[in-house]
């Protein structure tokens, strides 16, 4: 089987053609391609954009394309409820699989297309062929941007009853600060990359976190690093809680940086129940950002 599966990001789209051949191993990708979002993230030029790359990785077969979608997503997989970082009035209810395959028709391709939230493609490409292979119980946590998750229970992925399962930036941590998902006190505000550029920012440190990571140790760093380390750690808490998976992994470009893994496992403690302590199993993904990309080819 050959599909491609396509990452659509704020700043980056990441596709590939993934082969499995259903033979015991992981699942191996072929090609990939990347590109930067277009300016604007209109819905017209992102799915054109996506067909070209479509239209390329095609050009030696493809049983379907996969599309990982940043944000809420329906019940029925194909109407976007809520993407923060697009345009509302453009891409709220707007109908993405019908929309591509539009655009992948007027370039002679007929190929049914699939849409699942970013995180849970994420994963999903975790169980196929990165630090999940052959757990049937574990939790994702994808740290950039925003934050997203992915459930997976019994072998399953969990999507909920209106298809909203799993959004674990949106858990609530302290405090009421503004969410961009019209929320308050959610732990994506405190904790992801946006939030923690602002608390940077305003104490006159680098805005980019690899920057501000480097300066773990000085005061005014960790000053504008320790609420998002404090609130991913509750989070983390709260899921091992809700769930109590055989393993939690944090993936996503922050989750890269060196000595995060247990700067959160360490926190992450204080606020787990006894029993629960010595059963947290963190992790960090070895397939970086392109375990959304395999688990698109999957959905």
């Amino acid at each position: 089987m050959r599909r491609i599966g396509i990452d659509l990001g704020g700043h980056t789209v990441a596709a590939a053609l993934v082969t499995d051949e259903n033979n015991g191993l992981p699942p191996r990708i072929e090609r990939k391609m990347t590109g930067a979002t277009p300016s604007g993230r209109h819905v017209r030029d992102v799915m054109e954009m996506m067909a070209d790359i479509s239209a390329t990785l095609a050009e030696t077969g493809a049983e379907g394309i996969g599309v990982a979608v940043p944000g809420m997503i329906d019940a029925d997989r194909r109407h976007a409820r809520r993407m923060p970082n697009f345009p509302a009035e453009e891409w709220d209810d707007l109908d993405i699989p019908a929309a591509f395959e539009t655009a992948l028709r007027s370039r002679g391709l007929h190929i049914p297309v699939k849409i699942e939230n970013d995180a849970n493609c994420y994963a999903y490409g975790e169980g196929s062929a990165g630090e999940a292979v052959g757990s049937p119980d574990y939790v994702v946590f994808t740290l950039g941007t925003g934050i997203g998750g992915g459930v997976v229970l019994g072998g399953k992925l969990i999507s909920g009853f209106h298809g909203m399962a799993g959004e674990i930036g949106h858990i609530v941590v302290c405090g009421n600060a503004p969410c961009g998902c019209g929320g308050a006190g959610h732990v994506e505000t405190l904790a992801a990359a946006d939030g923690t550029s602002k608390r940077a920012a305003a104490k006159g440190l680098p805005e980019d976190f690899r920057d501000l990571w480097a300066l773990r140790g000085e005061a005014s760093a960790d000053a504008a690093l320790e609420p998002g380390l404090d609130a991913l750690a509750r989070a983390v808490a709260t899921v091992c809680h809700m769930l109590d998976p055989e393993m939690v992994i944090l993936g996503g470009g922050m989750s890269q940086a060196p000595g995060i893994r247990e700067a959160v496992h360490e926190r992450a403690l204080i606020y787990l129940s006894r029993p629960f302590r010595d059963k947290l199993d963190l992790r960090v993904s070895k397939l970086g950002n392109e375990a959304a990309v395999y688990g698109a080819a999957r959905i």
